[in-house]
């Protein structure tokens, strides 16, 4: 692991360790007031932990006798355990067994790496596991317990840890997360006032920089900005239950952003998933937006309402959620996708068409995959992503956009029938010569999807690179492919008349059909969602053709089928994930 990292990580990491060395020496100096227990969890990835099935990256493993911190410490997803989320899943499972797995699993990572010692002593691990902790401490310390003298002595390590360390964190979240921790501790720890006083305002200056003047965060991931957004409503939450005035640049900022998690909510109650991002855990999203308040005015660019460079179509039960700019560069486009114009739909509580996801839990070649334009809901030109990728560097957790689009244009049409945007982008000009342009048209009821693919050139010189690639395919045309992935709840089949039927869980019946010279196929496609052991199959709905002419054109609709109720009761349960891993 030291190999892959630059010089500056390891002198990141080495100041890390003799940090926590030192730091191992704090004592609380009192009994801790432990607050009492707030995060939700997932209880089937409990059940998967207590079974002993835990997927690491491309391997999976199941054995009874697992300890997280037997795993091999150069594996990323080993070191997040470090993190200790998945305490929010064996809580949410809430049994006997469920919570001596937690004591068991928490003592023992306290007597072996408590005095700086193993992976976990980054200042952004170490924040999640102290967040965790405190928000548990109650399912921990519960007889027979770890015992609150070795939870407390780590808890005033942690702290004394962070108070050192929290600004070598990398912005966004990480940073955020353990400044968070800090304010939580210093309202626990006795006579620590002072330091939760400080970190509340390190805090305020450190959220103005993470989430901008409209409410967005610099790598355009929705799950990360929502997970930003809790930790802050935590924060004001635990300095009134303190008996403190909760902070008014924070609370300036969680308004701030409120509606662009408005915007990125889907009818089911979750987030879209776009770069890197999941839908959150259940509920998290309402509840963030319950504690945020009434939404502010939207920000406008040429007609459309843009939040963090997504805009949101929403009539009836139906939710369309389209990715309206170029993805992030830089040291922030690690985990972000070349999903420029990819879409995703979603009606009443069932997503219907969606991405692949992030993949980042099924190892490097799936979330490789997922990152590309051919794993989202949009079209791809000649097996060319939109945006395309460099070489890894030392440490990262990805590969870096080094070529994005130039523009990205967004515009509102008529809106006398139902709501219309135009959407284009250029990232395949400099290669292709060719412009994507996107028109999607929701019915006013939300009944119907309407939309239109366009490949052009636009100058005289976009044409003479079309004819140079056209050349360079021996005049057999540029391939394309328009993608529509289907979630894996949706079973669908070719119709007779050359149409895709498809059927959510909930009994609603949607059908997809073309005016174009591209052929209609299905083909099987994968689902990796967050949390699961495998990726889940799935299908695809995908226009193939080639482009032969400087102007290729596809009309496309999804529309729910006559007959199908306007307003139809989702009764039909969901069965828990782990579960249907069993079958």
């Amino acid at each position: 692991m030291s190999r892959a990292m630059g010089w500056g990580a390891r002198r990141a990491a080495l100041g890390h360790r003799i940090q926590a060395r030192l730091a191992s020496r704090a004592r609380p100096g009192g009994p801790i007031a432990w607050p009492e227990p707030r995060i939700a969890g997932d209880p089937a990835r409990g059940r998967q932990l207590l079974r002993g099935r835990l997927r690491l990256g491309e391997e999976l493993l199941e054995r009874t006798d697992l300890s997280p911190w037997d795993l091999a410490f150069g594996e990323p997803e080993a070191v997040r355990l470090h993190g200790m989320a998945w305490l929010d899943d064996l809580s949410a499972v809430g049994s006997v067994q469920a919570r001596r797995h937690a004591q068991v699993w928490v003592a023992e990572w306290i007597a072996r790496h408590g005095r700086g010692t193993g992976p976990g002593w980054t200042p952004e691990l170490a924040a999640d596991r102290l967040i965790h902790w405190m928000g548990h401490a109650q399912f921990l310390l519960h007889p027979p317990g770890i015992g609150e003298e070795s939870l407390g002595w780590a808890t005033a390590v942690h702290a004394r840890f962070l108070e050192r360390r929290w600004h070598q964190a990398p912005p966004g979240r990480p940073r955020v997360a353990a400044l968070v921790a800090l304010v939580f501790a210093g309202l626990a720890l006795p006579d620590r006032r002072a330091l939760a006083t400080k970190a509340t305002e390190a805090l305020a200056q450190e959220t103005g920089r993470v989430i901008d003047s409209q409410g967005a965060i610099a790598t355009r991931n929705p799950q990360e900005l929502l997970e930003i957004v809790a930790l802050l409503v935590a924060t004001n939450q635990a300095l009134t239950r303190a008996d403190l005035l909760p902070d008014p640049v924070i609370g300036a900022t969680i308004a701030r952003a409120a509606p662009t998690l408005r915007a990125l909510r889907h009818a089911d109650g979750g987030l879209a998933r776009f770069h890197g991002g999941c839908r959150g855990a259940e509920g998290q999203l309402d509840q963030v937006l319950a504690a945020a308040g009434r939404p502010s005015m939207a920000v406008l660019r040429a007609g459309v309402p843009l939040h963090m460079g997504f805009l949101r179509l929403a009539a009836g039960r139906t939710t369309v959620i389209a990715d309206a700019a170029p993805p992030p560069r830089g040291a922030v486009s690690t985990l972000a996708h070349a999903s420029t114009l990819a879409f995703e739909l979603t009606s009443g509580r069932r997503p219907l068409v969606v991405a692949i996801g992030p993949g980042r839990s099924f190892g490097p070649r799936w979330r490789r995959a997922a990152r590309a334009t051919a794993g989202h809901s949009t079209l791809a030109l000649d097996m060319v992503s939109s945006s395309r990728l460099g070489l890894p560097l030392p440490g990262e957790d990805g590969a870096r956009f080094v070529e994005v689009p130039a523009r990205v244009l967004a515009e509102a049409g008529p809106q006398t029938d139902g709501l219309r945007v135009e959407l284009a982008h250029d990232g395949w000009r400099p290669s292709h010569g060719l412009t994507h342009a996107r028109l999607l048209h929701l019915s006013p009821e939300g009944r119907k999807l309407q939309g239109e693919d366009l490949l052009t050139t636009l100058t005289a010189a976009d044409a003479i690179a079309f004819d140079a690639a056209l050349n360079a395919s021996n005049h057999l045309g540029l391939a394309f492919a328009v993608r529509f992935h289907l979630h894996p709840d949706v079973e669908a089949e070719l119709l007779a008349d050359g149409s895709v039927g498809m059927t959510l869980p909930s009994g609603e019946d949607w059908v997809f059909s073309h005016e174009s010279d591209a052929a209609l196929i299905l083909e099987p496609s994968v689902y990796l969602e967050e949390g699961r052991l495998r990726p889940r199959p799935t299908t695809q709905i995908v226009l193939e053709g080639r482009a032969l002419r400087p102007a290729t054109r596809l009309r496309w609709t999804l529309a729910k089928a006559y007959g199908t109720p306007e307003g139809l009761r989702d009764l039909k349960p969901r069965m828990d994930w782990d579960e249907e891993d069993e079958e």
